[in-house]
């Protein structure tokens, strides 16, 4: 201990890191694209009310708004969006969020809708210049039942909604152009997989009215997904494929499937959105790519003559939306010690630029908590991952004889995966006193097909045990107090949290972020994309009707015995607020201390400034009630039902 430091209660520290601070000095940085020596990007911005801005950076300028207020490029397509912008001769292509139209921007214009006022959704376009055609995924919702999904073909010099070119199959992503315009290729997939259980790669030939014709699978199907299709200047097509069990690269020429530097590392994604890149050309005989390998992001060089693999040095362990050029990468890159950033790197000096920050705030690193990754064993005799942060507060210091409360933090999708990269809202926490366990369960990606499939017909069950696992561990290490043990979570981790409390006598306090407490509910009520998912994550339905009811927390809601804080956006169309709300009413009528904080105008995930500022503070809060310590900041009190009982 620093004698210069304050003995007091974990939880109860005093820290710069603030909500405010967070709300206000946070943007969610996401999609990135390059033309020419330009770089542009999207910012998700909560102190404009979550509104998404295409941002545009050249050569020896700072960076600037490409997107005038009110316009919000974000795509409702599957609800998750993603791919909500393309470039091509400095127009700009988007999606406005409120209208769903398709918008055109040309420099010094102001946008102008390409796309009728229907009731139609598109993403992940690719401009077609021989032609001057737009090619992308459309969702049609306007005959009611489930939307239909497509790729068309639009005219952007009118407002065309599209010809349709490429149907019958559930879902479709990632059209891409190949370099001469005579060939399209893109992904499909069909109910009840997900694109992450099986996609197909498509080859068809392209007229010159845009219709395609001659269509060919080349890959994927059957239990073998495929990702990311693009082509390389010399007209060859790459793609990411999971034939091994691990996502790996591949191509396609003259047509025979050859595997690239094959290895027991993830260069694929959970394509939970549209418009994602671990990969890109710097030239015809060079890719540069990212992938995931020991819970860490590796970036690296691979020639496309020899197949050989070389590391490219960074100072990042996250890295995402990967795209490249003649001579330069750009990406999405963090670390423990650099938060989520916009980085473009020289490949032939090997330096690295920073050009947008999403925390753009500097925290003393005194208050700031460095993780760790941890293994610890699990049901069934295989081992569980998860990175821990210690508290960290180079002002305070714990009692001698107290341990810390752990914030076990269960991850949506459910295969999504932690990110190391530095992030407030995990030092929020451990800057107070609170130790943070951020799991990865079995289902995580990240660790290959086989770790991924753990959660097949066990949701609720493998991601629970992993999270409770993880808490008994560190108790079992004298890390932290095995009676303020308390689990978080949103989405899909918001479920693994409910159930972790219903099912498991582990913890003493949850917070579900518009999590799901009735399976059925879920299956009858959610959006077209994951309208099937549970058919793999828990059984089909309704033939399994009874696992769904003995695997949601709404009925299993008399065996819960600790207090639970519930948020949820009013607006969500994949977990809706009655998943929320149900359970809050069950527990205020066995009286446990139970509160909901309810968002006006949020959907899945909050996006506004006040929103988060409030989430976080009223969850503090909670704790600080619940757990029974002092808060030295002033914060709004929540509401807590049955608090004296």
């Amino acid at each position: 201990m620093n004698p210069a430091q304050e003995v007091a209660p974990f939880g109860s520290w005093k820290s710069p890191i603030t909500a405010d601070l967070i709300a206000a000095g946070t943007v969610g940085l996401g999609q990135i694209a390059l033309e020419g020596d330009d770089i542009y990007w999207r910012e998700m911005r909560p102190q404009e009310g979550g509104r998404c801005v295409v941002v545009r950076r050249s050569p020896g300028a700072m960076p600037e708004d490409i997107l005038p207020p009110p316009f919000n490029s974000r795509t409702r397509v599957h609800e998750y969006g993603g791919g909500s912008f393309l470039v091509s001769g400095g127009t700009i292509y988007f999606s406005n969020f409120t209208d769903q139209r398709l918008y055109r921007l040309d420099p010094g214009a102001a946008p102008r809708p390409i796309t009728p006022q229907a009731d139609l959704r598109y993403a992940d376009g690719v401009y077609d210049a021989s032609r001057g055609l737009i090619h992308c995924v459309r969702e049609d919702h306007s005959a009611g039942g489930e939307p239909v999904n497509t790729i068309v073909t639009l005219d952007p010099e009118a407002e065309d909604p599209g010809k349709v070119i490429v149907s019958g199959n559930d879902f479709y992503a990632a059209p891409r152009l190949s370099p001469d315009g005579s060939r399209l290729a893109w992904l499909s997939w069909n109910h009840p997989d997900m694109p992450w259980d099986s996609a197909e790669l498509w080859v068809g030939e392209i007229a010159q009215d845009g219709t395609v014709s001659a269509a060919e699978r080349v890959a994927g199907g059957a239990g073998d997904s495929v990702f990311q299709p693009s082509w390389s200047a010399d007209g060859v097509l790459y793609f990411i494929s999971e034939q091994t069990g691990w996502w790996n690269l591949y191509r396609w020429r003259d047509g025979s499937i050859e595997p690239l530097a094959p290895m027991e590392a993830e260069f694929g994604l959970p394509q939970w959105a549209f418009g994602l890149s671990t990969y890109g050309f710097e030239s015809p005989q060079r890719i540069v790519c990212s992938y995931t390998a020991q819970d860490s992001s590796h970036l690296a060089s691979l020639d496309t003559s020899s197949g050989q693999l070389d590391s490219v040095d960074t100072a990042y362990t996250s890295i995402s939306a990967l795209h490249a050029a003649p001579g330069r990468a750009a990406f999405l890159g963090g670390s423990p010690t650099e938060p989520n950033s916009v980085v473009l790197l020289d490949l032939r000096s090997g330096r690295s630029e920073v050009l947008r920050r999403s925390i753009a705030l500097d925290v003393d690193a005194g208050y700031l908590s460095t993780p760790g990754q941890i293994e610890y064993p699990t049901e069934g005799g295989v081992t569980a991952h998860a990175l821990f942060y210690p508290p960290a507060n180079r002002d305070y210091a714990g009692p001698a004889d107290e341990k810390p409360p752990l914030l076990v933090i269960s991850h949506g999708g459910p295969t999504s995966a932690t990110s190391s990269a530095l992030s407030l809202g995990t030092q929020y926490w451990t800057s107070r006193g609170f130790a943070v366990l951020d799991v990865n369960y079995g289902g995580s990606t990240g660790y290959g097909r086989a770790y991924r499939e753990r959660l097949d017909g066990c949701w609720g069950i493998v991601d629970v045990d992993d999270c409770a696992n993880g808490a008994r561990y560190l108790v079992g290490q004298g890390q932290v107090d095995p009676e303020r043990l308390i689990i978080r979570g949103g989405s899909a981790g918001g479920y693994t949290t409910l159930s972790a409390l219903a099912f498991r006598d582990v913890f003493r306090a949850g917070a579900s972020y518009y999590g799901v407490s009735d399976l059925e509910a879920l299956a009858k009520e959610t959006h077209k994309f994951e309208s099937r998912y549970l058919d793999r994550l828990v059984a089909p339905y309704p033939a399994q009707q009874d696992v769904y009811v003995d695997r949601s927390p709404i009925h299993a809601s008399d065996r819960l015995r600790c207090p639970v804080i519930f948020f949820q956006g009013l607006e969500d169309k994949v977990v809706p607020p009655s998943q929320a709300e149900s359970m809050v009413q069950a527990l205020r009528d066995r009286g446990l201390p139970v509160a909901y904080i309810p968002f006006e105008g949020e959907q899945h995930g909050f996006r506004r400034a006040e929103s988060i500022k409030r989430a976080l503070e009223a969850e503090l809060y909670f704790y600080s009630r619940v757990l029974g310590f002092d808060l030295v900041e002033d914060i709004e009190p929540v509401p807590i039902a049955n608090l004296d009982g």
